[in-house]
């Protein structure tokens, strides 16, 4: 049996944990037209994003827009959205799925070894490529498909020093990090364990609506929300 391409959980632990910029790491929606980043239209049945990915991170860029030229994406489902935290897709079985099946084990033949930077962070609107957990997949490389955008949380101090401590095993947020948690949001604990290349440009709004969606016990919507990207910009 596969193991399910999903990013980390622990819900109660993020529930308890709530209550120096550079142009990759621009609060979501403040970017303008003339930051450098391929741009892509993803249309969905709750409105459209537009995504902007990142130069830093080469590998994953490359592949995503490969995929977004080859029509992979088109008629898959967001199959697993958990509210304040994130939204995911790119599963190629969840095209024809039925109906309460569980997704989230398909994707190409492929993995696409991390790429992590530290200027790139979860913020509130981010987009990051899912992957099997470290148990198989200890040197932590992403799915060839499957990718999630951060709804996220905002964080108090407190909270995430929590963070720091348990989840990040002692490392140091950044201030300015910190500071882009404490006022956008996100999920601090994903740090450096997904590979994050690129944010959302416009469209925050309807990240919040699909992660608000009415879902079952596996998190997929109880309604199909399918997407459809076109490339709007190479470079």
């Amino acid at each position: 049996m596969r193991k399910k391409i999903s990013i980390l959980l622990l819900l109660a632990f993020l529930i308890a944990c709530s209550s120096t910029r550079n142009s990759a790491t621009l609060p979501t929606g403040q970017a303008g037209s003339k930051i450098p980043g391929a741009r892509v239209k993803l249309t969905t049945d709750s409105g459209v994003i537009v995504l902007r990915l990142y130069n830093q991170t080469p590998l994953h860029r490359d592949n995503f827009l490969k995929l977004v030229k080859q029509h992979y994406f088109d008629s898959l489902l967001f199959h697993r959205v958990i509210k304040n935290f994130m939204i995911q897709g790119g599963d190629p079985d969840s095209k024809r799925a039925k109906s309460g099946i569980l997704l989230g084990n398909g994707g190409p033949s492929y993995t696409i070894p991390a790429e992590f930077d530290t200027s790139l962070f979860h913020k509130k609107g981010v987009l990051a490529a899912a992957r099997e957990g470290d148990n198989v997949n200890p040197k932590k490389a992403s799915s060839g498909s499957q990718f999630y955008i951060v709804q996220g949380k905002k964080f108090t101090d407190a909270g995430l020093d929590s963070v720091e401590t348990f989840r990040l095993k002692g490392r140091k947020l950044p201030i300015a990090h910190r500071e882009v948690y404490k006022t956008i949001g996100g999920a601090p604990h994903l740090d450096m364990n997904y590979s994050v290349f690129g944010e959302v440009e416009s469209g925050l709004e309807v990240v919040d609506k699909i992660a608000s969606a009415s879902r079952d016990s596996n998190n997929r919507p109880l309604t199909d929300i399918r997407m459809k990207m076109k490339i709007l910009r190479k470079k």
